[in-house]
Parts: structure tokens; sequence; C-alpha cells
């Protein structure tokens, strides 16, 4: 057995390759670090995580370094000794700060990092109480032309070096560079060739400062107000495990949250930025019942429980009438227990029901990170964006294969509604605004001759607009469930804001439709799922842990 000394306390480090910050992580103690980044390559340049380190004799004496060393470089071995809490270690961690502390001003109050910022953190607990700076500070002037979408506070900056070499090592495309020297030693872009590649945002999150901050979240919330909510994000299948930040039902950003079973310790661009729509005003806010269901030719408000009471008689009565000419389409943005809900609905008033997976949006090729300067890709590949724009693909076909044994396409629907085979179709869409429209007036043309079009979605489309009855969806950031991810890793989804105007979520309706009493409670509901079809299984117990599960044939 390997073991490492941590503040005399034994540490086992058997068949693991870890430096000395992960070694006393794992004996339960922080040793300050800003430079190093488990994801990124070892550069020793900020020398906060200095410490003492000796070596334990097989006689049982200890023979100290004579000086500390930073505990990122270092690697961890049988018999290492560390010392993180002496009054030499703590003198280190104090100079150290203090050197970074000479130029850094006093933008606190204004600081979008301000209440998360390391600086902060580590000054209070390992710095000393006062500066004895008397000169004038260096203050380079700002950087809002470095990104499109990130702006650089130079005079904040204190040159950890984590920002390039992200660019050079994830990304790339090393768009990030140290110019000048010592005392005058900057963040710079080539000229000409701004941080604007999909994965640029990821540099704020790792700077330990405010120096780089997101132009999007600029000056919009103060962190401690928000509250982050552990989530995955649904913009694509890699299905990046997230926290979203929010503040009286509101998102104000997504960042990535570490998952070594998915994405990692980063996320991109598209779905960073792509969340604004959660927020938007133009999204369906009420029940409505359209046209010639209103009896007077205009659309009609109605309360959910009219709206799904007279949504499941005329379900029913079609299905009386012509089982086969029943249908539904499953969005792949459902969670899987809503998914299971519905299916059960419909295959429970015609076991002849038609089960169909909405269009799966694909958006050009899957692009792999790093890249070299030509935009290249290169080996071994770090991140993937996937081409396949939704989250739940496989988790929706999984529940359409246990309920109808096959996946049927969206476009089969289209097919039978414009030969006049079907006489109800429910529509639980659910999709974000797209530049490729999902729902084109051809698709609308078909489905007009339907005599019960019921429409579940975001935003108003096409088929919205000729749809006899049309039912608010809620995003992702407002719903429990499980995301199935593109290699088959199935991964909690939690509510963080609540639906506007208390539009109920598509889970809730389901089981209103299905006149199952009580709430949407998605670990009970999993339970449900894992027991009823086999795919889900291993998701028995109800909780995903942190990272998520792998189910079977991922």
């Amino acid at each position: 057995m390997a073991v490492v000394y941590v503040n005399d306390k034994p540490v086992d480090i058997s068949n693991e390759k870890l430096n000395l910050i992960q070694a006393a992580l794992k004996g339960g103690v922080f040793i300050p670090h800003y430079c190093w980044h488990p994801a990124l390559t070892v550069v020793a340049s900020c020398r906060m995580c200095l410490v003492e380190v000796g070596e334990r004799k097989p006689d049982g004496s200890v023979a100290m370094q004579p000086k500390v060393v930073p505990a990122c470089q270092t690697p961890a071995k049988d018999g290492t000794v560390v010392v993180t809490n002496s009054a030499k270690t703590r003198s280190a961690q104090g100079q150290t700060l203090e050197g970074l502390l000479l130029n850094h001003p006093l933008d606190c109050p204004v600081c979008d990092k301000a209440g998360e910022c390391l600086l902060q953190d580590f000054s209070y607990h390992f710095g000393n109480s006062q500066s004895r700076m008397i000169d004038e500070k260096n203050t380079p002037p700002n950087k809002p032309y470095i990104s499109d979408t990130i702006t650089l506070f130079a005079d904040r900056c204190i040159m950890c070096s984590r920002c390039v070499r992200f660019t050079r090592e994830i990304s790339g495309q090393a768009e990030l560079q140290v110019i000048n020297r010592g005392n005058h030693s900057e963040i710079d872009i080539f000229p000409g060739e701004p941080l604007n590649n999909k994965l640029a945002g990821n540099v704020v999150d790792l700077c330990p400062v405010g120096a780089l901050c997101s132009k999007d979240f600029l000056y919009k919330q103060r962190v401690w107000f928000l509250k982050p909510q552990k989530s995955v994000c649904g913009d694509c299948s890699t299905g990046c495990s997230i926290f979203v930040d929010h503040n009286k039902d509101i998102v104000y950003r997504l960042r990535a949250r570490e998952n070594p079973q998915a994405q990692g310790y980063f996320m991109c661009d598209e779905g960073r930025y792509g969340f604004h729509y959660v927020n938007s005003s133009q999204r369906i806010l009420q029940p409505t019942a359209g046209g010639e269901a209103s009896g007077n030719g205009q659309p009609a408000f109605q309360t959910y429980g009219d709206m799904i009471v007279t949504v499941r008689r005329q379900l029913l009565d079609a299905a009386s009438r012509d089982g086969a000419g029943l249908a539904a389409v499953l969005s792949p943005f459902l969670t899987c227990e809503e998914g299971y809900l519905l299916a059960k609905f419909i295959k429970g008033l015609s076991p002849q029901a038609i089960l169909a997976l909405g269009p799966v949006p694909v958006v050009g090729e899957d692009d792999g990170y790093p890249k070299d300067r030509h935009g290249r890709p290169a080996q071994p590949v770090k991140f993937t964006i996937h081409a396949e724009k939704c989250p739940n693909r496989r988790g929706v076909e999984a529940v359409l294969r246990h309920f109808q044994g096959d996946v049927v396409g969206f476009d089969q629907v289209v097919q039978r509604a414009a030969e006049g085979r079907l006489q109800a179709v429910y529509m639980a869409l659910g999709y974000p605004p797209r530049p490729v429209e999902l729902f084109t007036p051809a698709h609308a043309e078909s489905l007009r001759r339907v005599p019960l079009l019921i429409v579940q979605d975001l935003f108003p489309s096409p088929v919205s607009a000729i749809a006899h009855y049309v039912l608010p969806a809620a995003s992702f950031a407002e719903k429990d469930g499980t995301f199935v991810n593109h290699k088959g890793l199935a991964q909690a989804v939690h509510w963080a804001t609540r639906p506007p105007r208390n539009i109920r979520t598509d889970g809730q309706v389901f089981l209103d439709l299905l006149e199952r009493r009580g709430l949407f409670h998605a670990p009970s509901l999993r339970v449900e799922l894992a027991r009823e079809v086999p795919y889900f299984a291993p998701l028995a117990a109800g909780d995903l842990g942190e990272h998520g599960i792998l189910l079977e044939g991922g």
C-alpha cells in the first residue's frame, strides 16, 4: 500500500497517479491554487500551492526539504510527507498573495466575480491582513475586443495562464498568448484573431479572478443572489452536466459541471449561451382552443382543467371510432418519464395507436476539439460538439421500442395525415427555437386534414397555428426527469425555475390525462419506468447520482 502523510494523517494513494494537491484533497485537506487545473498541463506559475515536503524513512524518521515546493508539480509517492499548516507554509502563502495583490485593483464592488472569486477567498483564508504597497499600481487598459462574447479586465489578471493553456490544449486554436515580460505581462490575442471558437466561454469559468468576464452575464446579477441547480444541457446529444444559475425564476447563466462520464470539465458556447429562450416572452404561455374548437372561429383561452377534460374525451372518442387513426408524436426534448407517461396514455386509448419520434434536429457534423491553427481536428479528441441538437433521442426511442416494437418517424405521421388516415394526433414537442424550422407550412398543410390536432410546444409554429388545441410546454430548466445522451448515459434533469404563469409541465399534463392523482415526481416515475421498460432497469433505485448511470448498450 502506498501512503502519503498529509499533516501527519496517512492517505492511501495505491494505484493512483496524483500530485500533492490531489493527494491532500483525498485526505480532506485543501491546498490553495490558481494555475493548476486537472484538465490542463502543469506550469506551477502562481506559487499559491507552496507547501513543506519531506520523506518518511523506513526507520520512521522524517527528512524534510529545506524549502517549500509547489504541490501541483510534486508527484505523490509512498512515504511522502506534506505539511500545509506550518508557519513556513502559511508565510509562503501570505507572501504569494501579497505579490499577486500588488497591482490588483479594488474592483470588488463592481466585479462580476465578487462572491465566487478565489482571490477574495484565499486572501481571507491564507493571506495577510494588509498590504505594504505604497507605489502607484500598474493599470493596463481593458480589452473588450478579445472576443465577441468575452471581455478582459487586464488589470485584474494574476497571470495564472489557465486561459492560454486552454486555447492551446483543449480548443487547440491558441488565440490567447502572454505578451510583454515581468510586471508588465498581459494576456492578449493575435492581431485580427479574436477568441471566437465554440469552446471560448470556458475561459470565463477557468479564470480564478474577475479578469475574463462573459459579456452575456456582465453586470446582470450578483452571484450571491443566484441559486445554482445541477442539471443537464438540453442543446445537443453530448449531454453536458451543468449548473443552471437562476434567481426569481429567471435563468441568468449556465456553467459546466464536472462529469467524467459525460463531457469532462467543459461545455460548448452553443449550450452556454443557448438558454435565453427559457426567459422569452414569446413562448406559448396558456392553453388555447383555436379556430373550429372555439366555436366562433377565433382562438379561445381555456383553463387547464377544462382543456384536459375536453382533450381526453375527444381523444377517447377518436380512438373508439378508429384505433389505428390515433397517433402521438414524442419529441426528443421530452424526458424519459414524460415519454413513458404519454406513450402509456396513448396506447391505453388504443393498442393500435401509432407512436412516432419527433423530428431530430441535426446541424452539420460532429465537431471535435482540439483543432490545429487551420481548423482541422487533432488527436486525441478531448471534446465533441455533436451534430444531433437534442438531448434525449435515445431515451425516447427506448420508450417507443418498448410500447410498439420499433421507431416510427415523424414523416410517416405526416404522410398518413396527408392520405386522410389519421383521426387524431397529439404532438408533444417542446422544441426550442432553431435557425432551421423543423415544422414547415408543408407539414401544416398535411396535418390540417386531421380532424383533431393537439400541439404541446414552447413556441408558436406553422403546426400550432392550425391546431385545434394548443398547450404550453416546459423547458429543460423547468422540469425534472432523465435525459439519455448519445452514448447511453442516463442523467438526472432537475428543475431550476418555475414555468411562467403557472404553466403545467409536460409530465404533469400527461399525468392528468391518465387521471392519476398527485404531482409529477421524477424519482418515483423513474422507478416505475425501470420496472416496466427493461432498457431502463439500471435506474431502479430512482437516484442517478452525481454523474448518471450508463445504460445497456451505451
